[in-house]
């Protein structure tokens, strides 16, 4: 498949998605959990699905995936800058785990100042 193909179609399921063409945008900061056992199952992480957008969006999911396949990578990672990026600390600092020197990151040059701290404090190489 070409890359530009990989970008428009790749990580996302037509079936899955309403059978939207294109990739809905999830508005949303909260899902709506099935029942307390659905919840329970979701936070203990037992079962797959979404919990709070800082920590997963179906949107991001679908970005994530097309930089993964575009790159050749198991995983991406897609994070703003700011209060969605702290949560996404921990992340981080496991990316810096999996990669070596000379991976490419991709990132904004501008940042909220506090992003810029976490990724100083991760030990960023």
């Amino acid at each position: 498949m070409q890359n530009e193909t990989i970008a428009i179609h790749a990580g996302y399921n037509k079936k899955e998605g309403y059978g939207s063409m294109s990739v809905p945008i999830a508005q949303t900061t909260a899902y709506a959990f099935r029942d307390s056992e659905h919840a329970a199952n979701l936070f203990a992480l037992k079962e797959f699905g979404n919990i709070y957008t800082r920590i997963m969006n179906p949107t991001t999911d679908v970005f994530e995936q097309r930089i993964a396949a575009l790159e050749g990578g198991a995983a991406a990672l897609g994070v703003a800058s700011g209060h969605s990026a702290h949560p996404a600390s921990f992340r981080i600092r496991a990316c810096n785990d999996l990669t070596s020197t000379g991976s490419p990151v991709c990132r904004r040059a501008s940042k909220y100042r506090n992003t810029k701290d976490v990724r100083r404090a991760s030990g960023s190489r």
